[in-house]
């Protein structure tokens, strides 16, 4: 059996935004998963709001905790509209249907990224970027105190990383919501996160401020291999040596 992360001590605070930072196989993604309550942690609790999250039931759950996972998925064909409907499912009474509200709120989020003129599409006619952005857009209308993103930006061209990214800022992280990321670009984790997490791979962390965190020395050696801190006037830049 292989310790991922031990002994990991963190709290996730409103207005905060994490970056889950580490190399490949460090367990990023199965530590998300752990957050998001998918898995139960041994040992170990997780509380959302003071509650033991593996006490709450799936419905209430998804009403505190929106998750993006790493791989997208087409579903069975569903428009892109109706997809992005699915993340207002969690408010709604049981046998429900959406109201104007969770319609407006869903158009909304597919406004912020750019989805307007695929509303009628089909999951099965879009590339990969449009459904990454289908699947932000629907955690963005789940409108959770809580977003963990795997990989958000994958598949995404610069532009729409851009704009997804802003996005997830300006909704996801206020008095209220707070946000973790998986990403692998420390220059985007540098510029949307103000926390960060790294993983060693060996059972070890780091968790603070990403000012206290982005040291070069401590960078590579979390990596397993050099990276170059430079000055510009826009902040850091970081650069694995080649």
């Amino acid at each position: 059996t292989r310790r991922l992360c031990e002994d990991l001590d963190l709290q996730i605070k409103p207005g905060q935004s994490w970056a889950l930072l580490g190399r490949n196989g460090a367990g990023k993604t199965t530590l998300l998963h752990h957050l998001a309550g998918l898995h139960r942690p041994q040992p170990g609790t997780l509380f959302v709001g003071g509650n033991d999250l593996s006490r709450l039931a799936p419905r209430t759950r998804a009403r505190l905790i929106g998750v993006l996972l790493q791989h997208s998925s087409r579903g069975f064909g569903a428009s892109v509209l109706d997809t992005v409907l699915t993340g207002r499912h969690p408010h709604l009474a049981t046998l429900a249907w959406e109201s104007g509200t969770d319609l407006a709120i869903a158009r909304s989020c597919m406004h912020d990224l750019g989805l307007d003129a695929l509303s009628q599409r089909s999951l099965d006619t879009l590339s990969g970027g449009e459904l990454r952005r289908v699947e932000i857009a629907r955690l963005l209308a789940q409108q959770t105190p809580i977003s963990l993103l795997d990989e958000p930006t994958n598949h995404l061209d610069l532009a729409h990383q851009a704009t997804a990214l802003h996005t997830l800022q300006e909704q996801c992280v206020n008095r209220q919501r707070a946000m973790l990321l998986v990403v692998h670009d420390l220059n985007l984790a540098y510029r949307c996160c103000d926390h960060w997490l790294i993983l060693d791979g060996d059972g070890g962390w780091q968790a603070g401020r990403r000012e206290t965190l982005a040291d070069p020395e401590g960078l590579s050696r979390a990596y397993g291999h050099p990276i170059s801190r430079l000055t510009s006037d826009r902040g850091p830049v970081f650069l694995a040596q080649l």
